[in-house]
């Protein structure tokens, strides 16, 4: 099966800003999140940037960068651009993996892009069970609730499904949304068309307009650990700690 990694790497970050060039055990962050899709089966592997620094780096150690509009609101408009840029044609398969993912393994990379090679839908993600209450509860943890299809219901921030009573409450029902999104290159572009769902605009999560628009998000549970993702020094901190372990 043929198919592409994108990886949108923009600079700026309200909670730790230039993030991906952070140091983790002597390389920058996107050279781990770059190098774990290296070893998927990807026929090739992209960083899609809006910043100088991010390129100049990128191709210090090898990887093939294009440059992108700083005025992109998300990763997949990124990456649309990407598409266009390079011609890629509407049937490949991309995998849209995030730059602040230094933990994410190729086999995870690999699953959803075959998820979504064998399902009729238009989009394939993963997740990963919650692990505790406090996750389950907590609004930067997106929860995913899905069919026996494996088909998504819905994403939120808010706690779901929702236990009406206190004694029923089962962690083998949440599942963590995992960010990670494998789609043909055509259907991004037609998601581009899209007007932003009311759904979309209130939870801040841009797959609730492709489930708002009729379309199907094929949902897995990952097949191996995802790690954590980077968002504050805090996740940054996990991650070396984490790292740190693996290496020893």
């Amino acid at each position: 099966m043929n198919f592409s990694v994108i990886i949108p790497a923009r600079y700026d970050s309200s909670r730790l800003p230039a993030k991906l060039l952070k140091d983790i055990h002597g390389k920058p962050l996107i050279q781990l999140t770059y190098e774990n899709a290296l070893k998927s089966g990807a026929s090739k592997v992209i960083i899609a940037t809006d910043d100088e620094r991010i390129k100049e780096v990128a191709i210090g150690f090898g990887a093939v960068v294009c440059m992108t509009d700083k005025n992109h609101t998300s990763g997949t408009a990124r990456i649309a651009e990407v598409l266009t840029q390079l011609d890629i044609a509407d049937d490949e398969i991309v995998v849209n993996v995030q730059g602040d993912e230094p933990m994410l393994s190729s086999s995870v990379i690999d699953q959803v892009a075959n998820n979504l090679a064998q399902s009729q839908m238009q989009m394939a993600t993963l997740c990963e069970q919650v692990i505790d209450k406090a996750q389950y509860l907590d609004p930067n943890c997106v929860k995913v609730v899905f069919n026996q299809r494996g088909e998504a219901l819905y994403f939120s921030r808010a706690p779901i499904p929702y236990f009406r009573d206190e004694q029923d409450f089962d962690l083998s029902l949440c599942y963590k949304h995992i960010g990670i999104y494998a789609y043909r290159s055509g259907f991004i572009k037609q998601y581009l068309q899209m007007n932003s769902s009311r759904f979309e605009q209130v939870e801040k999560l841009e797959q609730l307009t492709v489930l708002d628009e009729g379309f199907g998000i094929h949902v897995a549970i990952a097949c191996s650990k995802t790690g954590f993702g980077v968002d504050t020094q805090e996740d940054l901190d996990k991650v070396r700690a984490a790292l740190a372990t693996q290496q020893h």
